[in-house]
């Protein structure tokens, strides 16, 4: 391979990525298609990252996220190297979306079938079509408006977003919380408990998000929600296929330990014991943990952070069960009685709620193949603070909680839930940090808060070193795996442009 040429000075060609989540493997098929020699350093022993399954007795888990959302992001990110997304990652339709189910007996989809969609709001109350096409009409409009600048371009600064919006940035829902902006336009209890929750798609507050964020709601009802045949972890797999035909080097069970600098550039990677000497370096570790633990930042720098507070953890629980609930769609949502005083309690005073909103996957409407006949996979998660190590919390308290989010479930319509259970798996926010060192146990990334980070997350290139980058949910534009996608596909533009090697939009 011929290094390409600026001016007289040779473009260095060697890129080190730091973990292979979704954003680092999106960093590397964008360069290794622009012809730099890419290699992937990998703590554990699968690609993916949270991306994780677990088989045992039959039952197979997705350990990480349950759904896929904008698949032409990962269409776009497999055209980069002259291939169809669909040849590698199958994907079906999940139908109906969601499942809502409340205290009162309740039950609402989501549905994208207007029709359908007609006859559930009518459970929900009296005139509620014009309301509600009102609403998703204004969360279209938030979202091409985020997508022409922020998602489309990869914007990281504020003078980046002034140049490119001007004036239009006050078109933006920036004034209001997502959870006011719900309140103004739908007049049912149970649409705004519905669409407030929208917001755990990156595990935040929809008292404290900015009300861009009713952007979601289109995500999902404009471009379908999507599972991968098999298990979400086969987008991973498909991923990796595309890698290793593009000769990316990829190097699993090889913790990095640090990160080689010197004049003001980073120079390699420590990683397996052994130095890796890299012109580039692609961090896909979260910011606030990489700085620590890799470039051993002093405190002024970490302080610097601050406003990039963890989005929240959860307490993951994967069960196997020997019967089938009916109640059960693919995804399900069951709800606080009090939600705003559940995100209340999460997000401002960092503690366990009692009553919380309760999102539970059963994947096996889609894939009978993840469970025995005449059995179900059920994952449950409810959100619940990051860990805050000055007040720590025990096994005995996530188990409590374990507790009553079982019962919960009983009292709510899964009878006799726990006397099916037949495989049991729980994940607290210590096993997430000690697995993909997130900080502070962090599933989504950084939190969307009005008041800390207005949504933004830190840039994607170092403020220290010119020729180190950022991925994932900690980096704008945040967390989710088209997010994480697309700042791998802007973090790899970024290198491709400072070479001379300019590619496309990010975004197709």
């Amino acid at each position: 391979m011929k290094p390409s040429q600026v001016g007289s000075a040779v473009v260095p060609e060697r890129v080190a990525v730091i973990g292979a989540g979704l954003g680092g493997l999106a960093a590397a098929v964008t360069l290794a298609a622009a012809g730099f020699k890419v290699e992937i350093f990998e703590k554990n022993s699968h690609l993916g990252g949270k991306l994780n399954r677990l088989v045992q007795d039959g039952f197979g888990f997705d350990l990480g996220p349950s759904i896929l959302t904008l698949p032409h992001i990962f269409r776009q990110l497999f055209e980069r190297a002259g291939r169809r997304f669909d040849d590698y990652v199958p994907l079906r339709p999940v139908l109906p979306h969601w499942r809502n189910v409340f205290e009162d007996g309740t039950v609402i989809d989501l549905d994208p079938d207007p029709e359908r969609m007609r006859a559930e709001l009518a459970k929900a109350g009296t005139d509620l079509d014009g309301p509600y096409q009102a609403f998703l009409e204004y969360s279209r409009r938030q979202y091409d408006l985020v997508d022409e600048g922020y998602f489309r371009h990869g914007l990281d600064t504020l003078p980046q977003f002034l140049r490119h919006y001007g004036w239009r940035i006050f078109k933006l829902d920036l004034f209001n919380t997502m959870h006011r902006a719900v309140c103004r336009r739908l007049p049912n209890p149970y649409l705004r408990d519905i669409f407030d929750f929208f917001i755990k798609y990156v595990g935040s507050s929809a008292v404290r998000a900015p009300g861009f964020m009713n952007l979601m709601p289109h995500i999902q009802f404009g471009y379908g929600l999507w599972y991968v045949d098999g298990g979400m972890h086969h987008l991973a797999r498909g991923l990796e296929r595309l890698l290793r035909e593009l000769g990316v080097g990829i190097h699993t069970d090889c913790e990095v330990t640090g990160i080689d600098r010197e004049a003001g550039r980073v120079t390699g990677v420590v990683a397996g014991g052994a130095r890796h000497a890299a012109d580039w370096v692609v961090c896909n570790m979260e910011v606030r943990p990489a700085c620590e633990r890799l470039l051993g930042s002093p405190p002024a720098a970490l302080r610097r952070l601050d406003r990039f507070e963890p989005a929240c953890s959860g307490l993951v629980i994967h069960l196997g069960v020997n019967r089938v609930y009916d109640l059960l769609a693919h995804h399900n949502f069951f709800y606080s009685a009090h939600q705003t005083e559940h995100f209340d309690t999460v997000f401002r005073r960092h503690e366990l709620p009692t009553d919380p909103t309760l999102y539970v996957v059963a994947p096996s409407r889609t894939d009978p193949a993840v469970a025995p006949p005449g059995c179900d996979v059920i994952k449950v998660l409810p959100h619940i603070p990051w860990i805050d190590d000055d007040r720590p919390l025990g096994a005995a308290d996530y188990a409590a909680l374990r507790d009553r989010v079982l019962e919960k479930l009983e009292r709510m319509g899964l009878t006799d839930l726990r006397r099916h259970i037949v495989v049991e798996h729980v994940w607290t926010p210590v096993d997430i940090r000690r697995m993909y060192y997130s900080d502070r146990g962090a599933i989504y990334g950084t939190v969307s808060d009005l008041w800390k980070n207005v949504a933004f997350k830190a840039p994607k290139r170092s403020p220290e070193y010119s020729n180190l980058f950022f991925v994932g949910g900690t980096v704008n534009p945040g967390g989710g795996m088209p997010m994480v996608t697309l700042s791998g596909l802007h973090a790899g533009d970024m290198i491709r442009a400072a070479t001379g090697r300019t590619g496309g939009d990010s975004h197709g």
